[in-house]
């Protein structure tokens, strides 16, 4: 074994992912789409000699436990397979440790131990997980019970020396039957945006509708069983009704009716986990909460979890969806299986593998069609980009090590100006191609924070979804919703530096210290990974500058204005 153990977690389901640490250090974690350039890729056979061992050169050494986390009937399947790869694409240290855990557990691993509490309440909520023949976990529930229902939700009491799971819900899988909640989003998503991963659309229009207007049922809560009334299967299956086909005014009524049912599943999926969540305060009694799964990713629940809830403090990683899980199933192999104490905090999302200024003066190379100027010192770096968002002009920020979640944190991200309410519609419409009524975020400096926004914490993973001040909402307008809130990042003194004296530049040119911060990437696609794909992505929309440090990059043909 190493004298620091390399811990390899691998995670084979949907968003798949890979996590290496030594020790407590994350020496990387990334999604494979961002390898593959293929939304929400799912794991295969494979992928460590084809995806992952080509671009990660730190997985060249030994591995000194390896453990893996599987879900689906296709992967079960795929066990003999997996090995044979593994044996052939890794080193293993002698003595190697190895566990396959399952879903749920992995989810906890991502997220308890991680978290800044010695002890807490978990959550997990998520389509569905691992089969009961396939838990890798003490619960008394499971007794009895078929092996291949499987885990919609599981609960936990959790401290530093043990995890122990208080309750799961199961679902039969009978197909006429969905149950939990994040089958209900799923349904409801499907009903409105086919294709996969279209979640955060559905929570974007909801602000637009009226959530009485069909009169919908609540979901029925019992405990930390979610049911779905039979009305809403009823309507949700009413598929040409609510399909959302684009267009912002060619029938004002169409698009209302889908709003008011995105509004009425958003408000009842939203009454729902606050029930489960005041049920597991009430079986544990803990202060503290922490929630994974990718229902994790609905800041607007999130919010209302802080605030309406008995929880004093409540935590929800940056990457609580199933990509999150290798780094779950990492930390599980430094505890379980090493016995040693998880000193991994989730400080910061920029865990993916640090590019290298070969890599960026590479992809400039030949660059004939743009302005490439090295710019060294930081702050005049800075001073140039406010310049350009002072002046409206759209500017993509590539900087250090990507996020490992699906959130830009300003490491991947598209900047503008959030005092004008167009500059939003323009990037959704020309940079990002996407539906009108999609929301952009701000970034603020934490020490400002509450002078524009209802906020009394840190919000440094852009979790939560915390309402616009009213004498602030028509000073940012770009980044204010529809419903007056705003799915927010705070940049605190401890946070990333470059984006703190951008932010402060701004700050003394305007009077505001927010700017506008989405995802940098194009429609259909991840987030970008390396300069290269930073420069496609650039040349292909008209944004009109991209900082690489230590270079700013402009177009010899200036892209159209903002307007």
């Amino acid at each position: 074994m190493n004298d620091t153990p390399r811990i390899l977690g691998v995670n084979r389901t949907q968003d798949a992912s890979l996590c290496l640490m030594e020790g407590s250090r994350v020496v990387f974690a990334i999604q494979k789409e961002r390898l593959t350039r293929q939304k929400h890729h799912w794991g295969k056979v494979d992928d460590l000699r084809q995806v992952y061992l080509p671009r990660l050169a730190a997985l060249d050494g030994a591995i000194d436990v390896l453990v893996e986390c599987y879900s689906s009937d296709s992967e079960i399947g795929n066990l003999a397979a997996y090995e044979q790869e593994l044996m052939e694409a890794l080193r293993f240290s002698p003595g190697c440790r190895r566990a396959r855990i399952s879903h749920h557990l992995s989810h906890v691993y991502s997220v308890f131990h991680p978290s800044p509490f010695e002890e807490a309440a978990v959550m997990i909520i998520d389509g569905q997980g691992s089969a009961v023949s396939d838990l890798t976990e003490q619960w008394s529930g499971a007794a009895g019970v078929p092996g291949d229902w499987r885990e919609v939700s599981s609960f936990y009491r959790a401290d530093r020396r043990h995890v122990e799971c208080i309750g799961k819900q199961l679902w039969d899988r009978d197909e006429r039957r969905l149950v939990g909640l994040g089958m209900f989003y799923f349904l409801l998503t499907q009903a409105i945006f086919p294709g996969e991963g279209n979640e955060g659309k559905v929570m974007g229009m909801a602000p637009h509708g009226d959530p009485d207007a069909l009169a919908l049922p609540p979901l029925e809560v019992d405990g930390a069983r979610v049911s779905i009334p039979a009305r809403w299967f009823e309507i949700l299956a009413e598929r040409g009704r609510f399909r959302y086909a684009g267009g912002k005014a060619a029938d004002a009524a169409r698009f209302a009716d889908i709003a008011n049912l995105a509004a009425a599943g958003q408000r009842a999926f939203e009454e729902a986990v606050l029930e489960v969540a005041r049920w597991l305060h009430r079986q544990t009694g803990a202060e503290n909460l922490c929630f994974a799964g990718g229902t994790g990713l609905n800041c607007s629940t999130n919010d209302r979890l802080l605030r309406e809830t008995p929880f004093r403090r409540v935590f929800i990683p940056p990457a609580p969806s199933d990509a999150g899980t290798s780094l779950g199933c990492a930390v599980y192999g430094l505890t379980e299986l090493l016995g040693q104490r998880c000193d991994f905090r989730w400080d910061s999302d920029f865990l993916g593998p640090p590019p290298r200024l070969d890599d960026i003066e590479a992809a400039l190379r030949g660059a004939d069609d743009l302005l490439v100027e090295r710019i060294d010192d930081a702050e005049a770096l800075c001073a140039r980009m406010v310049d350009l968002l002072c002046a409206t002009k759209v500017v993509g920020l590539y900087q250090g090590r990507s996020e490992f979640g699906p959130r830009a944190l300003g490491h991947r991200s598209i900047l503008g100006d959030p005092r004008h309410g167009y500059v939003r519609d323009w990037i959704n419409a020309r940079v990002k191609e996407r539906e009108w009524f999609r929301p952009l975020a701000p970034i603020v400096l934490l020490e400002r924070a509450e002078e524009f926004f209802d906020i009394r914490r840190p919000s440094p993973f852009m979790q939560f979804a915390a309402p616009v001040r009213p004498q602030a909402a028509h000073v940012i307008p770009a980044v204010t919703h529809v419903d007056c809130t705003a799915r927010l990042q705070t940049v605190g003194e401890s946070d990333d530096p470059l984006l703190r004296a951008l932010l402060a530049g701004f700050d003394a040119r305007t009077g505001v210290p927010v700017l506008l911060n989405t995802s940098f990437n194009r429609k259909e696609e991840p987030i970008v990974e390396t300069p290269a794909e930073a420069l496609e992505s650039f040349r292909r929309t008209p944004m009109h500058a991209l900082a690489m440090p230590p270079f700013l990059i402009r177009k010899r043909i200036e892209p159209d204005a903002v307007a």
